[in-house]
């Protein structure tokens, strides 16, 4: 009954969930030009998905999986896909976890070469947006969506979805076992002290962490992005990539559900008011012309489609330090980061590059 009146007094005041506030981006936070300096180390359309195998570097472009050998220039293709690839994991003994969007998750090579999973207690895997190795025999997925593909983001955030789940899979026997239910797009997945997870939940804005008691407990709220693919950091810490910035516009588009609906069934997707991996390529795009730029100078209160934004923590999940490329960069969309090669590398999917961010010894030490 509380709950219920203190709802609706949040809806008439713009309090709480109703609220269209975006935190600002401060402290370890503060904007940067980072990401925009950092070298080139691969080039592919919609590199995603980043790992680290036996001293090679592997990422996806579309339904290719592709492997960077130490020193080489050009990556070669390892996999080809029928499906894109929305997902990736790499285990300590060499096997590859691949999902796919659509279909689900196979497994290439170590103990469980060929297995696939398509199901998971009965519902079908078409959204799988990150993959986990516990050990050889245990493999954690990230189900976005029930209802729409991982390529189908935009439709999931704009109809507000909640639909995600996280699931424990036992390679040996196929049994799952559902760690988390009713997730707002399960993008990241990393692995806590013990035999916790650690899961980046996208559209609400914050990296929860779940054990054997039900339900999670967030460790990190109230992020200024929509973060994705989470990584551990040498030395303890993690890496949290975050993909596109939140911003008053889209989150007043979010709360008035008719203007939405109306929206969504009458433009493109790449037109519709809501975040994005890369933007400014279209004059049709919302908001072009004099409410964003004025004479070739974008304007300072514009507000942002995309972003680029990388964010190192400490192993409480407190923010210590991030890597920016700013509404004026060209770097934007960054959906997955891993260590490899004493380096830091971040996959910027709208711009299609591999980024060494960071061969500094201060990242790699223990977070202060």
């Amino acid at each position: 009954m509380i709950a219920a009146a203190r709802e609706r007094l949040d809806a008439f005041f713009g309090r709480g969930l109703h609220s269209t506030s975006v935190p600002v981006m401060d402290g370890p936070l503060q904007p940067n030009h980072l990401l925009e300096q950092a070298p080139i180390v691969a080039m592919s359309s919609d590199l995603d998905n980043l790992a680290s195998l036996k001293g090679d570097l592997l990422f996806t472009s579309g339904t290719r999986l592709l492997r960077l050998p130490s020193g080489a220039r050009e990556p070669e293709k390892m996999v080809q896909a029928a499906s894109p690839i929305s997902s990736l994991a790499v285990s300590a003994e060499g096997a590859i976890a691949i999902g796919l969007d659509g279909v689900g998750v196979e497994i290439r090579g170590g103990r469980h070469n060929g297995r696939r999973i398509d199901e998971l207690d009965s519902q079908k895997l078409i959204c799988p947006t990150a993959l986990l190795f516990f050990d050889e025999d245990t493999l954690i997925i990230a189900s976005g969506s029930l209802k729409f593909k991982a390529a189908e983001w935009k439709h999931d955030l704009m109809s507000c979805g909640s639909s995600g789940s996280v699931w424990r899979v036992d390679l040996k026997s196929g049994d799952s076992v559902l760690i988390a239910a009713s997730l707002a797009f399960p993008y990241g997945l990393a692995r806590a002290p013990g035999e916790d997870v650690l899961v980046s939940e996208s559209w609400r804005h914050r990296v929860v962490r779940f054990g054997s008691q039900p339900g999670g407990h967030p460790v990190l709220e109230r992020l200024p992005g929509y973060p994705a693919r989470l990584a551990p950091a040498s030395g303890g810490g993690y890496w949290l990539s975050v993909f596109a910035p939140r911003n008053q516009l889209v989150e007043f588009v979010l709360r008035e559900r008719g203007y939405c609906s109306r929206m969504m069934s009458s433009a493109q997707p790449d037109f519709w008011i809501a975040p994005s991996l890369m933007s400014g390529a279209s004059f049709k795009e919302p908001l072009q012309g004099g409410a964003v730029k004025q004479m070739g100078i974008l304007k300072p209160w514009a507000p942002a489609r995309s972003y680029g934004l990388i964010v190192r923590t400490d192993n409480d999940l407190r923010p210590i330090a991030s890597w920016h490329s700013r509404a004026d960069g060209g770097r934007h969309g960054v959906t997955s980061v891993c260590e490899h090669d004493n380096s830091v590398i971040a996959g910027v999917r709208g711009a299609g590059l591999a980024l060494a961010i960071c061969a500094d010894d201060d990242y790699f030490g223990e977070p202060q």
